[in-house]
């Protein structure tokens, strides 16, 4: 009998968690349940690379949280658990830092450019570093796959880097974890500006549909959202990014084929379309958010607990046979 491969992702408890994050990655991870071994992090150490407000940070955790459950992930089935709340996560990624890890690996990551921008000697060494904190989440939990996003697969490749040679160092001790990136929505893009990925830290808020949105501003900001020239509605990434983006929101939200979609619409002009994925929104977000409100915070609360209780084992007996493996036991 094949034995059941294992996913771990996660998300910060950082900014408010919109569609694209629901479609890119929360969506992928419930029709993961039934056939892997699924752990689930809300990965608080990493939201800390950047400021946070103490007080907001505790809310997203629990908030982080009850979209977990709301979406559909199933603690019967999946282990969800709070990253800080098991120390191997910071204890492995300081022990990457020293074997496995090289300041070439870092100084490539784009991410850390994109973010720190013209303020590189200023950021915090945590944003730099945290690529590694990354590995010891995905590495500590052998790992066979880890669904991402586009811009996360250099991340991964990093981490199987450092399995690679620290297995090569002391052995067999961490498995080589693949990347997934799902194909059709993998990226959602800002309503405003489709050469931009919808971001939940973003300052315009119009550029997002968060999913604890109010339902008739959601619906506000799709009629808003632009469009491309002409008046054709088809799919065409390159020509007519605005048009593909809101095509791949309906698709997904809708439970429809884009070609179906195409078809639907050969004869209807931006604002038809327009309003009809209004409304496919404000269902999505009435049930959604119809979920969310019957979790309460203590709710939320034991399934963390629980969660933590269940990995503690898992990572604990890892951390053990790297210990022994670099000699401090």
């Amino acid at each position: 009998m094949p034995t059941i491969k294992t996913i771990f992702s996660g998300i910060q408890p950082s900014g408010r968690l919109n569609i694209g994050n629901y479609i890119g990655a929360i969506s992928q991870w419930v029709e993961m349940q039934s056939h892997y071994n699924c752990i689930f992090s809300v990965v608080d150490y990493h939201a800390i690379t950047v400021k946070q407000d103490s007080e907001e940070l505790r809310k997203r955790i629990l908030e982080v949280t009850k979209i977990y459950l709301a979406a559909g992930i199933d603690p019967e089935k999946s282990i969800i658990f709070q990253q800080s709340a098991i120390p191997a996560h910071t204890e492995l990624a300081w022990i990457f830092n020293c074997y496995g890890t090289h300041m070439s690996d870092l100084n490539k990551m784009t991410q850390f450019k994109d973010k720190s921008g013209k303020n590189q000697e200023s950021v915090s060494v945590g944003l730099y570093d945290y690529p590694v904190l990354m590995a010891a989440d995905i590495l500590l939990y052998d790992t066979d796959i880890v669904p991402v996003g586009e811009d996360q697969k250099q991340h991964v490749e990093l981490a199987r880097d450092i399995a690679r040679r620290f297995n090569n160092e002391f052995g067999d001790i961490f498995k080589i974890p693949q990347a997934v990136v799902r194909q059709e929505g993998a990226k959602i893009m800002s309503l405003l500006d489709p050469t931009r990925k919808m971001s939940k830290s973003d300052d315009n808020q119009n550029n997002c549909i968060a999913l604890l949105d109010d339902v008739a501003s959601a619906q506000k900001k799709i009629i808003r959202a632009v469009t491309d020239s002409g008046s054709e509605i088809v799919y065409d990434p390159l020509h007519k990014p605005a048009i593909a983006n809101l095509l791949t929101i309906y698709a997904q939200l809708g439970n429809r084929q884009i070609k179906r979609l195409e078809k639907d619409y050969a004869d209807k002009g931006y604002g038809d379309f327009k309003k009809d994925l209004a409304d496919i929104v404000l269902k999505f977000l009435t049930d959604f958010q119809s979920k969310y409100n019957k979790i309460s915070d203590n709710d939320a609360r034991e399934i963390l607990e629980d969660g933590r209780k269940k990995i503690e084992k898992i990572a604990n007996g890892k951390m053990e046979r790297v210990r022994k493996s670099i000699g401090v036991r």
